[in-house]
């Protein structure tokens, strides 16, 4: 937006400066002056106006040139606003992209304005609204609901400012539209439907392939986020896609919506275990949160993960990788929070610096087994 208005400027300037030359070159003639036809006359006074046009273009692309170089990250501000605060996973990417926008790449932290949306989209709605009147320079977005990226990146592409969705994806008819469109949003996160597969494949993994019991399915429980986010929908879906497409028959004896809650996953499976008991092999949880909660119902019940029943997360919390090097979770899948802010920030600099970006920007997760925690746990550390 800033560029447009001195682009805007600098073509004023050049207007005038064409007026002005028009209007001397027609009051300049004197008698002491030889005399000429009104052919080379009209001939001269062309010349000069290409001449200053020229020279005017010249001048505007070196403005433009200029102003792209220029962008200074210490006077830029962000607005950053992040779906619910107490959420584990959407603390450790907020920490970091803060971290990386201040340490790395220069901004001042008091330009950057990080709000807790409170899991109230009318809340969140509010503080965009208000992030665009005070007109910060770019946005940062893990929207309550993202059914509601349409609406807002109206609202941005109205503003003239650049939009990061991340975490929680926007549909992809939303998606073609900012491209077809040329808008200036776009979305960082993972592809949810792997770290689904990633699931199940960490199931495939066991000695028995998730059938603890030996009557030739896996018998499982499901404990969602939030089923209209898309991330649970793909990891409810492929987790169970990545058994059936190894040839395993499965057994659905429950699914409900946690929201990616600890407490709400501990009661979950407490309730799934007191009505389905030994039945239950596996407890897939979209998110390590769940998990969490779902391994204190699993010890409560007298049950050992590994050994009666299977328990898989997503996200690589501390605690939970830790449960996974000690036995206690059969797997997670890293959900690199550290590579997702980088993006993030990355991404919005380009926009600031007026650099093309794609709508779709992916960072792989990574599969936590027994095999490679310690990893994964020192690089978290």
């Amino acid at each position: 937006m800033k560029l447009f208005k001195k682009v805007m400027a600098v073509g004023l300037a050049s207007t005038m400066v064409l007026s002005m030359a028009a209007c001397g070159g027609a009051e300049k003639e004197t008698t002491a002056a030889p005399a000429t036809t009104a052919a080379e006359t009209k001939a001269e006074e062309t010349k000069a106006e290409e001449t200053t046009a020229a020279e005017a273009a010249e001048t505007t692309a070196a403005e433009v040139a200029a102003a792209a170089g220029d962008f200074d990250a210490s006077n830029t501000t962000v607005g950053i606003s992040i779906y619910k605060f107490d959420d584990n996973f959407m603390t450790l990417y907020r920490t970091e992209l803060e971290r990386y926008l201040v340490e790395e790449l220069g901004f001042k932290k008091e330009n950057i304005t990080i709000q807790d949306g409170k899991g109230d989209q009318a809340e969140q709605s509010n503080q965009i609204d208000n992030f665009i009147t005070s007109g910060v320079d770019v946005l940062i977005l893990n929207l309550v609901q993202a059914s509601s990226a349409p609406q807002i990146t109206d609202k941005c592409k109205d503003a003239g400012i650049p939009v990061v969705y991340i975490n929680r994806e926007p549909d992809v008819d939303e998606e073609e539209r900012w491209k077809a469109e040329g808008l200036q949003a776009t979305y960082v996160g993972c592809d949810a439907r792997q770290s689904g597969t990633f699931q199940g494949e960490e199931i495939l993994e066991t000695a028995n392939k998730g059938d603890i019991n030996g009557d030739g399915k896996v018998s499982y429980i499901m404990i969602q986020g939030d089923p209209e986010n898309v991330d649970a929908q793909y990891r409810t879906e492929f987790s169970v896609k990545a058994l059936t497409d190894a040839g395993m028959e499965v057994n659905e004896l429950f699914k409900q919506r946690g929201d990616w809650d600890q407490a709400k996953g501990q009661q979950l499976t407490q309730d799934a275990l007191t009505q389905f008991g030994e039945e239950v092999e596996v407890v897939f949880c979209n998110n390590d949160a769940m998990a969490l909660g779902a391994l204190q119902a699993i010890e409560a019940a007298g049950r050992k993960v590994n050994e009666d029943i299977y328990l898989v997360g997503v996200d690589a919390l501390t605690e939970a990788v830790q449960n996974v090097l000690d036995g206690k979770m059969t797997g997670t899948v890293f959900n690199d929070h550290m590579a997702q802010a980088k993006a993030a920030a990355d991404i919005a600099v380009q926009y600031l610096k007026g650099e093309a970006v794609e709508p779709v920007n992916m960072v792989d997760y990574r599969k936590v087994t027994p095999d490679n925690a310690q990893e994964v746990l020192d690089a978290l550390k």
